[in-house]
């Protein structure tokens, strides 16, 4: 009876193993040039193809020593076996990073949209409410949110201020909304986004705007009044999010992520469980152009409009129950890069120090920002007054809508403000001593 001799088999052991390597290796190897090619600047396409090609290569270099050891047709077999992980590599790409995401964009409320073509490039969506009676000299702007997440037009408080004779403007900021998106997502900047609503004040031709902004709409406000000072009438900053971002880039600002309920941290969890979105978060991290052409704005800002209905109850005083604000398209891209590029900017601070523009600060008792952020604002703008909202977290104009009516109204109308707890002023308060642990 003929056996196996021992060489034979050691030979066919390495043979197989060497295939069995070329199998395991093919995944990684394509994953690894795909990244890579994507980085460089190459196309989608062309990075799919380095991708292939590096799993042919990866297949013949193995699985060819290893038919030489372990088959008699060695040839075919390496082509064989070469081919199904070409094939494989490609059908599982099809299935996975290149399967779309099928999230379906919410459809927008209706609103009389007109645009502005800036100088800067940017084509801005814009709504008017004009004002009523006697006029005032100073439009109102609103600066929304986000970055990237705008409103759904005119609201209440628009309506109510147009009663007070001002023309209210509020518009979708770069990237976001019913404005402009960049095919190079690393031109959201805060730099682009100030040079937009300087623009904007020119367009209008005011020489003073009067400027409402929350959350990130009050940063932007900050920065603008920082950058134009002369240019600014009067100031709101609802629920302001970091005066300057770089010194809470390691103590936190206050994350809305940790106020989940189980319930809205089972269905983010179900959003993001995709390797579509695990290969463009890495390409994130390398490249956000090659992300934005993996995917793009018509398939992120679906996902992002997700997310944000998802999790927009927590921003509030009960995470618990529903919150229903009317909203407009996101803009996933713009949100990223401006924070990102939040982090790198100067310190408005000091110009912000010499500014002589009457200021309101309304900040909810709850909300998920930390209470030393509105204090912030206060101590440094000259004569700023803060109001604490009760009952109230980060939007406050959801939650109590009457009373932030009332409060931004009076302001701009110069009339007393409602008797609500107002922060005490402090020199010594929590947030110098954050100043100077950060400043070291």
């Amino acid at each position: 009876m003929p056996t196996t001799s021992a060489p034979s088999l050691r030979r066919r052991i390495a043979g197989w193993t060497l295939t069995v390597a070329a199998v395991l290796l093919a995944g990684p190897a394509a994953i690894a040039a795909f990244l890579l090619t994507a980085a460089s600047g190459a196309s989608i396409p062309l990075a799919m193809a380095a991708g292939l090609t590096a799993t042919a290569l990866c297949g013949l270099a193995l699985t060819g020593v290893g038919a030489r050891l372990a088959f008699r047709r060695r040839r075919l077999a390496t082509l064989l076996t070469t081919g199904l992980l070409v094939g494989a590599v490609a059908l599982t790409s099809a299935l996975t990073i290149f399967r779309p995401l099928g999230v379906r964009p919410m459809p927008l409320p209706p609103q009389a949209t007109r645009y502005w073509k800036l100088p800067t490039g940017s084509r801005i969506a814009y709504t008017r409410t004009p004002g009523r009676g006697h006029r005032h000299a100073a439009p109102v702007v609103r600066l929304h949110g986000g970055p990237g997440t705008p409103g759904a037009g005119p609201d209440d408080l628009d309506r109510e201020l147009a009663g007070h004779g001002f023309d209210v403007y509020t518009y979708d900021q770069l990237g976001a909304g019913r404005s402009q998106r960049l095919a190079d997502p690393t031109g959201y900047t805060v730099a682009r986004q100030v040079a937009d609503l300087e623009a904007i004040r020119r367009q209008l031709g005011a020489p003073k705007l009067i400027l409402v902004g929350s959350s990130w709409g009050a940063t932007l406000a900050a920065c603008y009044m920082a950058a134009h000072p002369g240019h600014v009438a009067k100031a709101v900053f609802t629920s302001p999010g970091a005066l300057w971002a770089p010194e809470w880039e390691k103590a936190g600002e206050g994350d809305i992520w940790d106020r989940l309920t189980p319930q809205q941290r089972t269905r983010m969890d179900r959003l993001e469980a995709s390797p579509r979105l695990i290969a463009w978060s890495v390409l994130m991290d390398i490249d956000p152009r090659a992300a934005h052409a993996l995917v793009p704005d018509r398939e992120i800002d679906p996902l992002f409009d997700e997310l944000l209905s998802t999790v927009e109850s927590a921003a509030t005083c009960h995470p618990d129950r529903a919150l229903h604000e009317a909203s407009s398209r996101s803009g996933f891209y713009a949100n990223q890069l401006t924070s990102d590029d939040a982090l790198n900017v100067a310190d408005p601070r000091p110009a912000l120090r010499g500014v002589r523009v009457p200021a309101l600060v309304l900040r909810g008792e709850c909300d998920y920002k930390r209470p030393e952020i509105a204090r912030e604002y206060r101590d440094t703008i000259p004569g700023a007054t803060l109001l604490q909202i009760p009952d109230a977290g980060h939007v406050i104009e959801a939650e109590q809508p009457a009373l932030y009516r009332t409060s931004v109204t009076a302001f701009l109308t110069d009339r007393p403000l409602p008797r609500v707890q107002q922060a005490p002023q402090k020199s010594g308060s929590p947030t110098s001593r954050i100043f100077r642990q950060y400043q070291k």
